[in-house]
């Protein structure tokens, strides 16, 4: 027996032992193949150095092959255009592209790369271009630029007033499109107010103008200080009180909503009426003879 088992554990062994074999046989050989250096990477490789250099060919990573490649003009050209608007803005004088470009220290820029940014300069909606009268041909150096407000030629109180008289509608003007192209304007805007000139609509955080109408001073008329005293001492009833009195008097209370007569009526719950079955007469009379009941003459 002993020698049995013996040869039995031996045989065991020797089919794992080559199960074990031809497992790593299989995985060396699913196993991809070293990448061996280029032959740029190897003769450029320092002497008694091991490590390969990277192929230069090798996409980087986290490239984004949807988006436009930066060429170095495009991103700034845009974003240095707001500084120029917010430049402009501050100047009452118009100003040369050599000026702007010398406020975004882009003097030093390629000509080609200037000229690009005047032509964005041109084309935007808060620059407004001025050719220089003196020539017949006009190229991207000539000219003089100034800001395009919002509300143009509104830059103190008679322009604001002015402005206001010449609008056909009953709209108001937003104070934002006033600061565009006159930032100090609150000043105005509430001393017009004292004046009984302008109406405006603040706003309830910081008390800053929003809008404003104009107004007419011949309209106002102040209230003597007597009255005001007198007014104050006025005892209102309040508000149930007056509606007693007005329904009293036969008068419809203005406070009085319809819709909540509606919401207070007590619910009426409607009985569902049983649908009535049809005893109609019968109208075969021409078939009475075969309806007619034979059963008592069944044997």
């Amino acid at each position: 027996m002993a020698s049995s088992l013996e040869r039995q554990r031996a045989q065991f062994g020797n089919l794992m032992q080559s199960a074990a074999d031809k497992i790593t046989v299989n995985k060396r050989a699913l196993a991809p193949p070293s990448p061996s250096p280029s032959v740029g990477s190897t003769t450029s490789a320092p002497a008694g150095g091991t490590t390969p250099r990277k192929d230069r060919s090798t996409p980087a990573a986290n490239v984004v092959y949807s988006q436009p490649a930066n060429t170095g003009t495009g991103d700034s050209i845009i974003s240095q255009m707001a500084y120029a608007v917010s430049w402009l803005r501050t100047k009452d004088e118009p100003q040369t592209y050599f000026d702007v470009l010398g406020y975004l220290s882009g003097t030093n820029r390629p000509p080609n790369e200037q000229e690009t940014f005047v032509e964005h300069m041109r084309r935007h909606p808060q620059i407004q271009w001025i050719p220089d009268p003196t020539l017949s041909e006009q190229t991207w150096r000539t000219g003089t630029y100034v800001h395009r407000p919002t509300i143009p030629n509104v830059r103190n109180k008679v322009q604001l007033l002015g402005y206001l008289q010449k609008k056909t509608d009953s709209s108001g003007v937003a104070v934002k499109d006033l600061k565009d192209g006159w930032p100090d304007c609150e000043g105005a805007i509430t001393e017009l107010e004292a004046e009984h000139k302008l109406l405006v609509v603040r706003q309830k955080k910081d008390g800053g103008a929003r809008m404003v109408w104009l107004d007419d001073a011949s309209l106002f008329h102040e209230i003597d200080p007597e009255l005001k005293v007198m007014w104050a001492r006025v005892e209102v009833p309040g508000t149930d009180t007056i509606v007693q009195r007005l329904v009293a008097a036969q008068q419809k209370p203005a406070s009085e909503d319809p819709r909540l007569k509606l919401l207070n009526a007590p619910k009426v719950e409607k009985k569902k009426k049983r649908a009535q079955r049809r005893t109609g007469k019968s109208t075969n009379t021409h078939m009475e003879h075969l309806l007619k009941d034979y059963s008592h003459m069944k044997r």
